[in-house]
Order: C-alpha cells, then structure tokens, then sequence
C-alpha cells in the first residue's frame, strides 16, 4: 500500500471484495482470520482518516489567520508542500 487517501480507498475496497469471496472464506478459519484482518484494517483507515482530517484543520486555520508556512514549527508541517 502507498501513502495517500487514494491507495487507502483502494485498499478498503479490496478487503471488501475478500469479505464477498464465499469460495475464499468457506471454511470457518479462513472466514475468521478475514474478519479479524478487516476489523484491523478499518481501526488503521480511522486513524489515517482522523490524521487527514487534522491537517485539513491545521491548513484551514492557517488560512485564515494568513499565517505563512515559513513562520510554522516544522513539527506542524506534516502536510504543507515545501
């Protein structure tokens, strides 16, 4: 998997597809590992979505107060293009 929103949609999309697989998950260990692994996967997109979220904030605040990227901690920069 890549580092972007995109590849992420991709990803989730993917798994949905292994949970539609009835041939795949017949029996119940292998329909039991699938649900864990997707319940996992779902915890981790939150949390990249709640990050995502968060610099979408930071920006738009930075946007409106007009303060410039130069004058930001580079710990805040996580998002900003250089």
């Amino acid at each position: 998997m890549k580092n972007n929103l995109t590849d992420l949609n991709n990803y989730l999309f993917e798994e949905i597809e292994r949970l539609n697989d009835d041939e795949t998950l017949k029996n119940e260990e292998d329909f039991n590992k699938e649900i864990k692994r997707a319940k996992t996967i779902s915890c981790l997109a939150q949390q990249v979505v709640g990050i995502a979220n968060s610099e979408i904030n930071a920006i738009k605040t930075l946007n409106e107060y007009g303060i410039e990227k130069e004058d930001i901690p580079d710990m805040l920069k996580i998002g900003l293009k250089k």
